[in-house]
């Protein structure tokens, strides 16, 4: 995969808008902003002044990979359409990362071997993006439950005895708030696992929202 760096990082299926490049296995220049409704306003200077601290221009750029989700509708687009565009006008290919895999790649970073985790975001009042994985070796998982949307009642038959519990949905045994991976997850996932999913059809590239959004009408 190193013909695809330096690679530009997208994170915004939540709260944390976060914007990396990534420019070989051991230089990382990331700028993060936490705070709801941000993205619009913000990503574009982010992605200015990360340009700015690591000394490169788009054009040293070889991809960009950006969070696909599950996640915010709003976040995801932003997100995305920042990436396009980009990509558009530097003819660049952009890897789509599934946002629950790279945070199940920085956790498998952190934990025991053997540790069961699983990750269990809210998507509104009643439900739940969920999935679970196992640590196979230092820096390998494997997917227990594959990504679902669960009702929040039904979460704790999930979970068997010793599962770890990250996301915004429950408060975990280690304290530990982590609901979005940071953009340097983002670009270690896709420069190490995202060979196949390389891609210059953009209009073909879409979030994973996994439920169906709805708008509502007044009658």
């Amino acid at each position: 995969m190193d013909e695809f760096l330096p690679i530009l990082a997208v994170e915004s299926s939540g709260e944390l808008c976060s914007i990396c490049i990534m420019e070989d296995e051991n230089a990382f220049w990331e700028i993060n902003a936490k705070k709801k409704y941000i993205h619009s306003e913000k990503i574009f200077s982010m992605i200015d002044s990360v340009f700015s601290l690591s000394g490169l221009k788009v054009n040293d750029l070889k991809s960009i990979a950006v969070s696909m989700g599950p996640g915010s509708f709003t976040g995801l687009r932003i997100g995305l359409s920042a990436a396009k565009g980009i990509a558009l006008g530097a003819k660049l290919p952009i890897i789509p990362v599934p946002t629950f895999d790279a945070m199940a790649y920085n956790l498998s970073s952190m934990l025991p071997v053997n540790s069961q985790f699983a990750i269990a975001n809210s998507v509104n009042t009643t439900e739940i993006y969920f999935e679970s994985f196992k640590l196979d070796e230092p820096g390998r998982y494997i997917v227990i439950d594959e990504l679902q949307l669960v009702k929040k009642d039904d979460l704790s038959q999930k979970l068997n005895d010793g599962v770890i519990l990250f996301g915004d949905s429950l408060k975990n045994e280690l304290n530990v708030d982590y609901s979005s991976p940071g953009s340097e997850s983002v670009a270690k996932w896709a420069y190490i696992f995202g060979k196949d999913l390389v891609n210059f059809d953009y209009d073909f590239i879409e979030p994973n929202y996994l439920k169906k959004f709805i708008a509502k009408v007044k009658k």
